[in-house]
């Protein structure tokens, strides 16, 4: 089994990779494989509601920025960690940019793996952003691991992450229990329930 954890952070190494190896060190002593892809400090493209997605004989997104990539990886993959810094009491543009595009686009291969966030922050507004994030796992029919707290680390930098013995302590009991939940869903072997035609209704009325 294995787990994709994707660091939205700009910065390679800073405080949201710290968390994210917190978890996926808990993983891989659970024998889980992990693979931290790291969403790089270039632009992303937001999704521009072109549909072609949903058109032609590839229905996938047009443009290639580092999604087509991650599309490909979580093929193959059991559950997700997305991690972010919290900009604004929210996460960060690009993050969002890629989520936007990969869950609208792809929402059938993310349909029944388990999903979580983690979030950095110096101060505030982590819960917010967790909030926001998790939503498109809500959206996508995703079980949403859990851990002691709320998934987020304090500090400015990497050392400050490493003090924050919650944080770190967080990040550890969310590694166990999203090992817990694929070790079950791989154990009972029961498939993920069918869905009906999707109902879309709008609140306008003539």
């Amino acid at each position: 089994m294995k787990v994709l954890l994707l660091n939205g952070s700009p910065r390679e190494h800073g405080c949201t990779f710290t968390a994210l190896t917190e978890a996926a060190n808990t993983l891989n002593a659970e024998n889980i494989q992990t693979e931290i892809v790291w969403i790089g400090n270039k632009p992303v493209q937001g999704c521009t509601a072109c549909l072609a997605c949903r058109k032609g004989e590839k229905k996938e997104c047009p443009y290639d920025d580092g999604v087509k990539s991650f599309v490909e990886k979580s093929k193959k993959a059991d559950g997700f960690i997305f991690g972010s810094p919290v900009y604004y009491a929210g996460a960060n543009g690009t993050l969002h940019a890629f989520m936007d595009r990969l869950f609208f686009a792809n929402s059938a291969i993310f349909k029944g793996k388990p999903a979580a966030c983690v979030v950095s922050a110096r101060r505030s507004g982590t819960t917010a952003t967790v909030d926001n994030l998790n939503k498109y796992f809500m959206i996508c029919q995703m079980p949403i691991v859990s851990s002691n707290y709320w998934n987020a680390v304090h500090g400015s930098t990497p050392e400050d992450v490493r003090k924050d013995l919650e944080g770190l302590q967080t990040m550890q009991t969310l590694g166990r229990n999203m090992a817990w939940m694929l070790k079950v869903i791989d154990k009972a072997k029961i498939p993920f329930p069918e869905g009906e035609k999707k109902i879309y209704t709008n609140f306008i009325r003539e």
